[in-house]
C-alpha cells in the first residue's frame, strides 16, 4: 500500500510539537479543526479511525507555568493531569460538529505487554469503533513512570494499530519523510519515497529527536514501522505542520511508506498460532459448525475445559472427536471456563457473580 485509498482501518500519531503552540503553550486551534475536517472525510467513506495523541504534557506545563526545560517526573504527571483534561475536551469539541463521537482512552505499554490487559484494550477499542466512535488514545502519564520518555507514542501508536487490526498507521511529523541523513544538516540528504525492508543500513542513517517539544525521533519511527508492518500494517510518515495533513497526503505531499509484510488479520493468526497452548477447549458439534463459519466460541458449545489457563493466554480449540481445530485467546481463566461451560452467555454473570464476555475465544483472537 502506498496510499489512504484502500485503508479500511487508519491510525494517527499526533505528536505534541504540532498540537501545541511551542511559544504560548497552548493549542493549536485552527490546526485540530483542521485534522477533524480529515477524520470526518476518512469516516464518511467507511474508514475506521483512531487517533493517537499526544499534547497532554505539553498543554499542561503551559496551564501551570512550567516553561520549556526539563521537568522532574512528578512536574510531567502535574501537566499531565492538567493537560488531559484540555485536550480531551480540545478534541471532543472539534469533532462533535462532524458528528463524531470522540472517545478518551489512557493506556501504557504494559497493556500490549500483557495479554489480558491486551484482550481488553483490544475488546474496548473494538467496541467503540463498531459504534462509529474515534478512540483518542494516549499513554496514561499521569501515573507512568518509565513511559514518559523519549519516542514513547511513536511506537505505542503502532502497537494500537496491531492491536485493532489496522491496515495503515500515519505518523504525523516535523519533517516529510525518513532521509538518508537530517535534511536540516544535510542538503544532499534524500527522502525515501518507499522502504520494502528496513536493514541495518536504513537504521543507521536514522537520527534523534529534533523538537522541545517532541519525544519522539526517527530511531523511534523506525522502531514503530517494524511493528507495524511485520503485523501486516503499512506506516507512513509526513510532514504534519499544515493544515489538513492526511488531505494534503491524499493528494500526493511527499511522505515514506513502508510496505507492510502480509495483511493484518494473516500476521495476527500466525502469531496466535505459533504460541504454546496453556490448555485445552473441547467443543460439540453446533459449536465446530459456527467455528467453521466464521462464528466466535460461546461457553455454550464448549464440552470440556483442561488446564490452568489465564485469560488472554492461549488454549487449543478439540472437536468432538478430539481432532485439533485450532487455537486462540481464552477470555476467561481455566476455572471461570469450567464453570460456564455449555450454559447460554446470558447466564455467565449469574454463574460467576459478576459480568464477562459473551465469547469465551472470540473469532479475533482465534487461528483455526
Amino acid at each position: 500500500m502506498a496510499s489512504l485509498s484502500d485503508a479500511k482501518r487508519v491510525v494517527i500519531k499526533i505528536g505534541s510539537a504540532l498540537l501545541v503552540d511551542r511559544t504560548r503553550g497552548s493549542l493549536r486551534d485552527d490546526w485540530l479543526r483542521a485534522l477533524a475536517e480529515d477524520v470526518a472525510m476518512l469516516k464518511a467513506r467507511g474508514v475506521d479511525v483512531v487517533l493517537v495523541s499526544s499534547g497532554s504534557i505539553a498543554l499542561g506545563r503551559g496551564a501551570l507555568g512550567l516553561g520549556f526545560g526539563a521537568l522532574a517526573l512528578e512536574e510531567s504527571q502535574a501537566a499531565a493531569a492538567v493537560g488531559q483534561i484540555r485536550l480531551a475536551r480540545a478534541y471532543e469539541d472539534c469533532l462533535a460538529p462532524h458528528g463524531i463521537t470522540a472517545a478518551q482512552v489512557l493506556v501504557t505499554l504494559e497493556d500490549s505487554a500483557d495479554r489480558r490487559r491486551y484482550l481488553n484494550a483490544r475488546a474496548t477499542l473494538e467496541t467503540l469503533l463498531s459504534y462509529g466512535a474515534v478512540p483518542i488514545v494516549n499513554e496514561n502519564d499521569t501515573v507512568a513512570t518509565d513511559e514518559i520518555r523519549f519516542g514513547d507514542n511513536d511506537r505505542l501508536a503502532a502497537q494500537v494499530a496491531v492491536t485493532v487490526g489496522a491496515d495503515t498507521t500515519v505518523l504525523l511529523s516535523d519533517v516529510d519523510g525518513f532521509y538518508t541523513a537530517n535534511p536540516a544538516q544535510d542538503p544532499a540528504a534524500r527522502r525515501f519515497d518507499l522502504i520494502e525492508d528496513i536493514t541495518p543500513e536504513i537504521e543507521a542513517m536514522a537520527g534523534d529527536a529534533g523538537s522541545g517539544l517532541s519525544k519522539g525521533g526517527m530511531k523511534t519511527k523506525l522502531m514503530a514501522a517494524k511493528t507495524a508492518t511485520g503485523a501486516g500494517c503499512a506506516l507512513v510518515i509526513t510532514q504534519g505542520a499544515a493544515l489538513n495533513p492526511i488531505q494534503a497526503l491524499e493528494n500526493g505531499a511527499p511522505a515514506t511508506w513502508f510496505r507492510p509484510k502480509g495483511d493484518p488479520q494473516a500476521a495476527r493468526k500466525r502469531w496466535i498460532a505459533s504460541m504454546k497452548p496453556q490448555g485445552f477447549v473441547s467443543i460439540d458439534e453446533g459449536a465446530m459448525s459456527a467455528l467453521r463459519r466464521g462464528k466466535s466460541l460461546l461457553p455454550a458449545g464448549v464440552t470440556d475445559v483442561t488446564g490452568d489457563f489465564g485469560r488472554g493466554d492461549p488454549v487449543s480449540i478439540l472437536g468432538p472427536n478430539g481432532e485439533g481445530l485450532g487455537s486462540g485467546l481464552a477470555r476467561y481463566t481455566g476455572a471461570e471456563a469450567r464453570l460456564i461451560r455449555g450454559c447460554r452467555s446470558g447466564d455467565i454473570e449469574t454463574i460467576l457473580g459478576y459480568p464477562g464476555r459473551a465469547a469465551l475465544i472470540h473469532r479475533d483472537d482465534m487461528a483455526t
